[in-house]
């Protein structure tokens, strides 16, 4: 009888040991929109990679567009987010709703004096924390050249990015004219910011086509 109750508490202590947590679903996403300088002339672009985003995303998952703004990144300068409802049409709706905000922001938007490219990432990276989802994505609209006001700059650069099981896309990375004077510093810049992604335990990839974007988001 004895060896029966173990037998049947070794039975159950194994099956208890292989009902762990449930994986994650979903797909949360995050864009940085640079707007400084003539980064303005390509937010045409982004709203047409906006879209192609809305298109290709599902019921549950969370979306989030801001721009890349001053030294002092915060809530102010996320244009729009939503976390797509499972009924699809309540979705539907929701995305275009979503597509609206984003069509009055490149009607009416400024550029801005400064990029913080750093501070939006860390911002993107606390909203997908908080949804967490089963895949994190953060996709950045820009240069990758961070001009931050000075009292800002030293507090930035000790700043390590904790991004563990995050994938952080650029896209749409064009050439500075410093760039087309000395090339290494468009490879130096890149390689930087792959530094910095990798430190923090995200994954980095640079690209400049929907169908690679596509991939992505499957």
């Amino acid at each position: 009888m004895k060896r029966v109750i173990a037998a049947a508490t070794l039975l159950v202590a194994l099956t208890l040991s292989g009902c762990g947590d449930p994986p994650k679903q979903g797909h949360g996403v995050y864009m940085l929109i640079d707007t400084s300088g003539t980064y303005t002339e390509e937010l045409d672009k982004a709203a047409q990679i906006i879209s192609f985003i809305l298109s290709r995303l599902n019921p549950g998952d969370s979306f989030a567009v801001a721009r890349i703004d001053t030294g002092s990144f915060s809530e102010k300068d996320i244009i729009a987010k939503v976390t797509f409802d499972d009924r699809p049409s309540i979705a539907n709706q929701q995305k275009r709703q979503f597509q609206e905000a984003i069509s009055e922001f490149v009607r009416t938007v400024s550029p801005a004096r400064h990029t913080d490219i750093t501070g939006g990432i860390l911002q993107a990276s606390q909203f997908l924390d908080e949804k967490d989802p089963g895949q994190k994505t953060i996709l950045v609209f820009s240069d990758l050249a961070e001009d931050l006001d000075p009292e800002y700059r030293a507090a930035r650069d000790q700043i390590q990015f904790d991004i563990v099981d995050f994938e952080v896309v650029a896209l749409n990375v064009t050439k500075l004219r410093s760039d087309n004077i000395d090339p290494r510093e468009y490879l130096l810049r890149l390689e930087d910011w792959q530094r910095r992604v990798e430190l923090g335990g995200g994954r980095w990839r640079v690209i400049n086509d929907l169908d690679a974007l596509e991939r992505i988001l499957r």
